[in-house]
C-alpha cells in the first residue's frame, strides 16, 4: 500500500471513530470526564509541590549560624570576636545580640517581666548571628565554618538550625513519591475506564465486527476504529484534566498572592508549564489508547461470523 493511501484510510478511520463518538456526546463526555479527573488529581498535586519547592527554594540557601559567647568572657570580646568573623571570605554578615538586648526582647515576647525582675542577674549570653555566604552555604561550608567558630576562645556553643530544612526537604520528596504512586494507580484506572468504555462499544457493534471478518477483514482491520476511538477519549480527558488544573490555580491564585504579601513576599500562584501540559495530553492519549488496545485485542479475538 502506498504511504499516501495509508495515511488517507487511517485519516479517514480516525475522524470515523470520532464521528461514531458523538453520536453518544453524554456517554462521551462522562468517560472523558472521569479521565479528567483521574488526570487532574496527580497534575494538581505536582502543581502544588513545584509552587512548594519555588517557594521554599532561597529558604536554605543562607544558614544563620548562633554563636553563643561564654558568660564569664568580657562584653568586649563578643565585639571583637564579630570583627574577626566579618574578615573571613565565608561570611556575609555578622549581627551582635548583646545579653542585654536579648533579655529585652525575649521580655517583649515571652510577657514574663515581673518573672524576669526577680532574677539576680542576666542569664542570656552575648550571641553572634553569623550568616554565610551564598557560595559557603553548603552543607560542607557551614560545617568547617561552624567548626572554625568553636575554636575560637570564650565561645561556649556554636548552634546551626537546619533541620527544619532537611524535614521540609524529607516532606517535598515523600509528596514527590505519592504524586508518582497516585498516577501510576489513577493512570491504571484510566486504562481500565477506557477498556470497558471500548468493550462495551464492541459489543454493541459485534454485528458489525463479524460482517467485516466475513468478507476478510484482519483482527488488526477491525481493531483499528477502536484504538483511535481510545485516543478520542484519552485526548479529551486530558483536556479536561487541563482546564480543571488551570481553574483551580485561577481560583487560589488571588488568595495565596494576598496571603504571600501579608508575610512581605513576592510569591504569586503558577500553573502547570507548557511542556507539562504537552507530557500530560501525551500521557493521557497514550493511556487511552491502552486501554482501548487490551479490550479490543482481547473482545474482537473471540468473534467469529457465525
Amino acid at each position: 500500500m502506498k504511504p499516501r493511501a495509508w495515511f488517507a484510510r487511517h485519516a479517514q478511520t480516525l475522524i470515523g471513530s470520532l464521528g461514531r463518538i458523538a453520536q453518544y456526546p453524554i456517554g462521551a463526555l462522562l468517560t472523558m470526564a472521569v479521565i479528567g479527573v483521574a488526570l487532574a488529581l496527580p497534575l494538581f498535586l505536582n502543581v502544588f509541590l513545584q509552587n512548594t519547592r519555588t517557594a521554599t527554594s532561597n529558604w536554605n540557601q543562607e544558614f544563620d549560624i548562633s554563636v553563643y559567647i561564654d558568660k564569664q568572657a568580657a562584653g568586649t570580646r563578643a565585639q571583637a570576636l564579630a570583627q574577626q568573623l566579618r574578615q573571613r571570605p565565608d561570611v556575609a554578615a555578622v549581627r551582635v545580640i548583646t545579653a542585654d538586648q536579648a533579655l529585652a526582647q525575649f521580655r517583649i515576647a515571652s510577657g514574663f517581666g515581673n518573672a524576669l525582675d526577680a532574677l539576680p542577674d542576666n542569664p542570656l549570653p552575648d550571641t553572634l548571628v553569623v550568616t554565610p555566604t551564598v557560595t559557603s552555604s553548603t552543607p560542607a561550608g557551614t560545617a568547617a565554618l561552624k567548626q572554625a567558630i568553636a575554636d575560637s576562645p570564650d565561645v561556649q556553643t556554636v548552634q546551626i538550625d537546619t533541620e527544619w530544612v532537611s524535614r521540609l526537604d524529607a516532606l517535598l520528596e515523600i509528596l514527590h513519591r505519592i504524586i508518582w504512586l497516585t498516577a501510576s494507580l489513577l493512570g491504571l484506572g484510566v486504562v481500565l475506564v477506557v477498556g470497558n468504555t471500548i468493550r462495551l462499544d464492541i459489543l454493541n457493534r459485534r454485528a458489525e465486527i463479524e460482517i467485516m471478518k466475513l468478507v476478510g477483514a484482519t483482527d488488526g482491520f477491525a481493531r483499528r476504529p477502536f484504538l483511535y476511538a481510545g485516543i478520542w477519549y484519552g485526548l479529551g480527558g486530558g483536556l479536561l484534566a487541563l482546564m480543571a488544573v488551570a481553574v483551580a490555580v485561577g481560583l487560589l491564585s488571588g488568595p495565596v498572592g494576598h496571603l504571600a504579601g501579608l508575610y512581605g513576599s513576592q510569591f504569586h500562584l503558577r500553573g502547570f508549564s507548557f511542556g507539562l501540559g504537552v507530557a500530560v495530553l501525551g500521557g493521557s492519549v497514550g493511556l487511552g489508547w491502552l486501554g482501548s488496545w487490551v479490550a479490543a485485542t482481547r473482545h474482537i479475538r473471540g468473534i467469529e461470523p457465525t
